[in-house]
C-alpha cells in the first residue's frame, strides 16, 4: 500500500488516516469544496436582496443543490466536456469558471454579461470557454440538445472527411445535462433517453430531484415519486441513486458514472436527492404548500451547514476558521456586486443585434451565383436531391437524417434492396453516398429530430434535417421557436445553432386530408430568428436549398408537396455552386393593370389567371416571392408604385396568412399610390377536408385569383 501521510490545514497537521477519508482530494481540495458551496449559497442571498433592491429583476437559487453539483463539476473537465447546465447548477458553474461578477452582471441586465450581453434572465448559464452552452427558460428542452451535443462526438471521431475533426473533438468527451425532477414529466426528456441509449451516447443525465416542480411533489408528476426506478430497464443505461446533498457519495457516483459515460459503454443517469430550503423562486412562496414541519426536515438535510460540520469533525477547520471565509466570500461577493451595480446596460439601439448572423448575410451579393445549366429538365425531387448530393460532398459537415429518410437502416440488407430515401425519395442514395455516420433515420418524434440538430449545430455540424410533412411539426414547436430561433440571440452571438429543417407542405393531393394538407408558413415567420424559404420551381429550389445550407442562421425550407413532380416547374439542374439570395423575388409574368404577389403553388394558378384576365385586356403581373422571411419589399414596392393595384394570393387560410402582413404594409407605406383595396385570396378558414371536391372548395383555384384580379382591376 502506498504510504499515509500527514496532511497540513489551517497551519495545523491531519492524520493521514483522516485525509485518506477524502476520497483522493487534498484538504485544501475539501475545503475549496466547502467555499464553492458557501460561495454559490451567499451569492443566492446576496441577488435576493438585489432583487428586493429593485437593482436586479429576477432571481432563482441553487441553494440545496450544491454538494452534487461540486461534485459533478469535479467529475468534469471545463472546455473538454460539453455542459448542459439547467437554472439550478450555480454550484457547478462556479466550480467550472464562471466567476461571481459574470453571474451578477447577468443578473443586472449588463451589456457586459458574457452569458448574453443582457439578453437572457440570470441563471440561464452560457459560456463557450468552458463549453457551457447557453441555456433557456422551459424545462427539458436542453436534454435532446445534449444528445446532439453527445451525438456529435461521435461524428466527429467517425467522420475522417471533416478537415478541423480533430481539434472540435477529445478523445473522451463526455456531454452533462441536467434537469430537475419536474422535467422529468417532459415528453422530450423520454425521447432523449430513447435516442441515447439506443446509440449509446458518452451522455450523463443528472436529475437534481428536489422533491417540488414549484408547488407539485414529486410523486404527483411520477409514478412511485422515484425516476431512477423508472429508467433502469432502459438498455445499456447506467442508473444510480444517491443523497444528493451528501458530497461524498455525490463524487463517488458521479466518479463511476462519469468513466461509464467515457469508457464508450452508453449513458450515465444519476437520480440525486437534494432539497429547495429557497421557494422555487422570488415569485413563489413555498410556505404556501409545504408544512413547517417539512421545511424543518429539509433544514436538516441542508449541505452546506451539514459540510462545515463535517470540516470541524474531522479538524479541517475551527468556528474562527468558517467565520474567516464566510467574511472572505462575503467580501468577493459585495465587490463583485459593485462592480455589477456599475455595469452599463446595453444601448436601446442594440435591441436587434444578433437575431440573424451579424456575418453572413444570405441577401446580399455573395449569395448571387450564375448557373451553368446540365443536363435535362427534371423535377424539383430531382434537383433538391442534386444539390442535397452535391453539397454533401462540398462540405463533410452536413448531416442528414429524418423519419425514413435514408436508404436502408438495417446494415444486413443494404445492397439487397433499392431504398428507401424518404417518403417523396428526395434523400434517396444520399445514405449510400456517404454513409450511416452522416445520413441515418430517426425515431418517430419530431422534437427529438429539431433538438438533436440543435445540439450537433451548436457543435458546428450542419444538419439538414427533415420533417415528413408539415402537418407533424408541431411537437417540434418548442424546439424551434424557444430554442431554435432564440439561441444566438439570448446567448449575446457567442452561440448559434445554424441548420436547416426540410419541409414538405400544402394541399391540393385530392385525398390528402386535413392532416396531409396543412400549410402555416406565417406562424413560423412570427418566430425572429428564422429564415423561411419556398421555391416554386425546380431550379428555385436548387438555388434557395444551397443558400440556405451555406447560411448561417436556421432555415426553414418548405417544399410543395403538389409541385415535387409537376412538369411546368421542370428546370435543368443550374450548377453545383448556383445560389438565389434570400429576399429576392422573381417576376413570374409582367403586367400593367394589377399585381399578384404569391408563392408556392399559387405561383402556377396565378400565371393561369393572369393568362385567362389577359383575355378581358387585363394585364396581370405575377410575382413570385420565393422567400417569406426575408421578402422582397423593394420589388413590391416598385410594381405597387407602377401598377396601383394588388392582389396578393396563398394557399394558407387568408384568416391570419402571410398575405395579411403585405397588405398591411402596403396600406401603411404604400396607400397614396393605391388605387382600389388591396384584396387577398387564400384558404377557407377550415381544415383541408379529405373529399377532393370539398378540397377544391376549400383551397383557393385558379378563378378564385381570376376573380380577385377582375374585381381589382375593374375597382
Amino acid at each position: 500500500m502506498p504510504e499515509m501521510r500527514s496532511a497540513v490545514i489551517n497551519g495545523k497537521t491531519v492524520p493521514a488516516v483522516y485525509a485518506a477519508r477524502f476520497e483522493g482530494l487534498s484538504a485544501d481540495e475539501v475545503i475549496g469544496v466547502y467555499r464553492t458551496m458557501l460561495l454559490s449559497r451567499r451569492l443566492d442571498d446576496k441577488e435576493i436582496q438585489l432583487k428586493n433592491q429593485s437593482h436586479i429583476f429576477f432571481q432563482i437559487s441553487g441553494a440545496g443543490h450544491e454538494a452534487v453539483l461540486i461534485a459533478a463539476a469535479l467529475t468534469l473537465k471545463p472546455g473538454y466536456d460539453w455542459f448542459y447546465p439547467y437554472y439550478r447548477d450555480r454550484a457547478l458553474c462556479l466550480q467550472l469558471g464562471i466567476a461571481p461578477l459574470d453571474m451578477l452582471l447577468a443578473g443586472v441586465g449588463s451589456k457586459d454579461d458574457p452569458a448574453s450581453g443582457g439578453r437572457q434572465m440570470p441563471s440561464h448559464w452560457g459560456n463557450p470557454t468552458l463549453n457551457i452552452v447557453s441555456g433557456s427558460s422551459p424545462t427539458g428542452t436542453q436534454v435532446l440538445q445534449a444528445v446532439g451535443a453527445a451525438e456529435a462526438t461521435l461524428i466527429y471521431r467517425r467522420v475522417t472527411q471533416i478537415p478541423d475533426r480533430e481539434s472540435r473533438v477529445h478523445p473522451d468527451e463526455i456531454t452533462y445535462v441536467s434537469l430537475g425532477d419536474g422535467a422529468t414529466s417532459e415528453g422530450e426528456f423520454w425521447e432523449a433517453l430513447n435516442t441515447a441509449c439506443t446509440k449509446r451516447l458518452p451522455l450523463l443525465f443528472l436529475v437534481e430531484d428536489n422533491g417540488y416542480s414549484i408547488s407539485v411533489p414529486v410523486e404527483v408528476q411520477t409514478p412511485g415519486g422515484d425516476i431512477s426506478r423508472l429508467v433502469r430497464s432502459f438498455p445499456g443505461l447506467h442508473v444510480d441513486s444517491i443523497d444528493g446533498t451528501d458530497f461524498f457519495a455525490s463524487l463517488r457516483a458521479l466518479r463511476e458514472a462519469t468513466a461509464y459515460g467515457r469508457s464508450g459503454q452508453g449513458p450515465a443517469f444519476v437520480h440525486a436527492r437534494v432539497i429547495r430550503p429557497y421557494s422555487h423562486s422570488l415569485s413563489d412562496d413555498e410556505k404556501l404548500y409545504k408544512p413547517a414541519a417539512e421545511r424543518e426536515a429539509e433544514a436538516k438535510r441542508d449541505p452546506v451547514p451539514r459540510f462545515a460540520e463535517f470540516l470541524k469533525h474531522n479538524g479541517l477547520a475551527t468556528d474562527e476558521d468558517l467565520a474567516a471565509m464566510l467574511a472572505d466570500v462575503d467580501r468577493e461577493i459585495n465587490d463583485a456586486a459593485t462592480k455589477a451595480l456599475a455595469a452599463k446596460r446595453p444601448a436601446k439601439s442594440t435591441a436587434e443585434l444578433w437575431v440573424y448572423s451579424p456575418d453572413v448575410d444570405p441577401t446580399s451579393a455573395a449569395f448571387e451565383t450564375p448557373a451553368h445549366p446540365e443536363g435535362k429538365p427534371d423535377t424539383m425531387v430531382a434537383a433538391i436531391n442534386h444539390t442535397l448530393k452535391d453539397e454533401m460532398a462540398r462540405d463533410a459537415r452536413i448531416i442528414v437524417f429524418g423519419e425514413d429518410v435514408a436508404d436502408v437502416s438495417k446494415k444486413a440488407s443494404q445492397g439487397q434492396v433499392p431504398g428507401k430515401g424518404g417518403v417523396f425519395k428526395l434523400t434517396h442514395g444520399l445514405q449510400k453516398l456517404y454513409g450511416d455516420d452522416r445520413v441515418f433515420n430517426s425515431p418517430l418524434a419530431e422534437a427529438n429530430i429539431i433538438g438533436r440538430a440543435i445540439g450537433m449545430a451548436t457543435r458546428k455540424l450542419k444538419p439538414v434535417v427533415e420533417i415528413q410533412f408539415f402537418d407533424y411539426i408541431w411537437p417540434a414547436m418548442m424546439q424551434m421557436r424557444d430554442e431554435m430561433s432564440m439561441l444566438r440571440y439570448r446567448s449575446g452571438n457567442t452561440f448559434s445553432c445554424p441548420m436547416v429543417i426540410r419541409v414538405p407542405i400544402g394541399g391540393y393531393l385530392r385525398g390528402g386530408g386535413p392532416y396531409h394538407s396543412q400549410s402555416g408558413e406565417s406562424i413560423f415567420a412570427h418566430c425572429p430568428g428564422i429564415r423561411i424559404a419556398y421555391p416554386s420551381t425546380a431550379q428555385d429550389a436548387a438555388g434557395l436549398l444551397r443558400t440556405a445550407i451555406r447560411c448561417d442562421d436556421p432555415v426553414l425550407f418548405l417544399e410543395h408537396k403538389h409541385l415535387y413532380r409537376q412538369t411546368y416547374n421542370k428546370g435543368e439542374y443550374p450548377g453545383k455552386d448556383f445560389m438565389i439570395p434570400f429576399g429576392r423575388s422573381h417576376l413570374r409574368r409582367d403586367g400593367d393593370h394589377v399585381l399578384v404577389i404569391t408563392w408556392g403553388a399559387l405561383v402556377q394558378r396565378s400565371l393561369l389567371a393572369a393568362q385567362q384576365a389577359e383575355k378581358d385586356h387585363i394585364s396581370a403581373a405575377v410575382l413570385d416571392l420565393r422567400t417569406i422571411v426575408p421578402y422582397d419589399w423593394e420589388t413590391i414596392a416598385a410594381h405597387v408604385k407602377r401598377t396601383n393595384r394588388v392582389v396578393i394570393a396563398h394557399e394558407d387560410q387568408v384568416m391570419c396568412g402571410f398575405g395579411a402582413e403585405i397588405a398591411a404594409r402596403i396600406g401603411g407605406e404604400l396607400f397614396e399610390h393605391l388605387d382600389a383595396p388591396v384584396r387577398r385570396v387564400g384558404a377557407l378558414n377550415t381544415p383541408v377536408a379529405y373529399c377532393p371536391d370539398l378540397e377544391e372548395a376549400i383551397l383557393p383555384q385558379s378563378a378564385d385569383v381570376l376573380k380577385a384580379i377582375r374585381e381589382t382591376a375593374r375597382y
